[in-house]
């Protein structure tokens, strides 16, 4: 019965990415029907980071006391209920109200499954797992684009992810016998512990992990925000074929942690994470290329390719570096990190472009990719010692 519980986790990884990118898909039919401007969608993005980040913070507390099977089971029903409320949203005020229940559910649940899967499984899971998330984020879209082209409301496109959200949930209840055979505690018996803030960041490489992290997902969302933008403005890329290529940053990603999950039979977590370093800065260095435009969109791709194994081999190496009696509390604030990156950067960068320049993109992104790589060669160095 135990080998059931890892379907459910990879089902549990595809429901964690299909919300994710519904609101982009569906705000250009939403704002007017809400009475909104083009411009609130960030308004309601920021509410769910905010609560987002409240939850990661608190998710050893919780897995402390509830289980990662509870959280899990919990978190997504808390999701579930957020989206069918989305579903029957008619003003703007009313989307911002949902988006606190569906912050909160996102963070727990994303730091509770990360840690068990570091703690219970080899790499390649972790790999595939986080591959499951970008199916998730490219189901969502097309069922939202199915419900519109149908005919349907936006609302309907909200509700049919949260009928699947709330099946999620009920198959989840049912299974936390399964997690209770198979328990947080780590395979040699540790037993994860609940840290303070203080506690974690007193912890060798704690700091330099979180910086890792952080950058690594303000360089993600940055690249998927405004790769099309610069190709267009920039690189006089059409703007049908910029978004085309746009698209295949994601894609890139994914496939690359399907990929990766087979890579990881013969490369540990560290080179793995060396290996993405290297091609994101071989597609960076494309991008900086003048000249054709093929090497700016080949660059895109292999941006893609090098983001795919950082994120799931930082998080599956963090038992490695801090122990498993620690790991639940650092990848609660690895996950905190990274939603301020999504939260912050992709802005910044939006107003260094409107009063500088686009042709910047290249450049942030290489400062956000050095600072990662001495970020990760300290937290090696630091944990190794320690």
């Amino acid at each position: 019965m135990a080998s059931l519980l890892l379907p459910i986790i990879y089902l549990a990884f595809i429901s964690l990415g299909l919300p994710d990118a519904l609101l982009g898909a569906a705000w250009p039919t939403m704002y007017p029907q809400l009475g909104a401007q083009v411009s609130w969608a960030g308004g309601v993005s920021m509410i769910i980071s905010a609560c987002t980040i409240l939850s990661a913070l608190a998710s050893d507390r919780l897995n402390e006391r509830l289980g990662t099977g509870r959280v899990t089971a919990i978190s997504v029903a808390t999701t579930a209920a957020a989206l069918f409320g989305f579903s029957f949203c008619h003003a703007f005020w009313q989307l911002c109200l949902w988006a606190i229940p569906y912050g909160l559910g996102a963070g727990s649940v994303d730091a509770a499954l990360n840690n068990y899967v570091a703690l219970h499984y080899e790499s390649r899971h972790m790999s595939w797992l986080h591959c499951m998330w970008g199916v998730g984020t490219t189901i969502g879209p097309v069922v939202m684009g199915a419900a519109l082209s149908g005919g349907l409301s936006w609302n309907s496109g909200y509700r049919y992810i949260a009928l699947f959200q709330i099946a999620l949930s009920a198959v989840l209840f049912c299974s936390l016998p399964l997690w209770h055979k198979r328990p947080d505690a780590a395979p040699d018996g540790t037993v994860p512990k609940a840290l303070t803030l203080p506690q974690v960041f007193a912890l060798p490489g704690a700091k330099e992990v979180m910086l890792c992290f952080f950058c690594y997902c303000a360089l993600e969302t940055t690249a998927g925000l405004w790769a099309s933008s610069y190709l267009t403005l920039v690189r006089q890329v059409p703007a049908q074929t910029a978004a085309s290529f746009a698209s295949l940053f994601y894609i890139g990603i994914t496939v690359g942690r399907g990929v990766c999950g087979f890579l990881t039979l013969k490369l540990s977590d560290d080179q793995m994470i060396r290996l993405g370093f290297a091609v994101l800065g071989v597609g960076i260095a494309a991008l900086l290329l003048p000249g054709a435009q093929v090497f700016a969109l080949a660059g895109l791709v292999l941006v893609g390719l090098g983001c795919a194994p950082i994120y799931p081999s930082v998080i599956h190496s963090t038992p490695a570096h801090f122990g498993a009696q620690n790991s639940q509390a650092v990848i609660g604030i690895q996950m905190s990190s990274a939603y301020v990156g999504n939260l912050a950067m992709p802005p910044l960068f939006g107003l260094l472009a409107n009063n500088i320049t686009p042709a910047l993109f290249p450049f942030y992104l290489l400062a956000l990719l050095v600072l990662m790589v001495c970020m990760h060669e300290q937290l090696v160095r630091k944990t190794r010692r320690s």
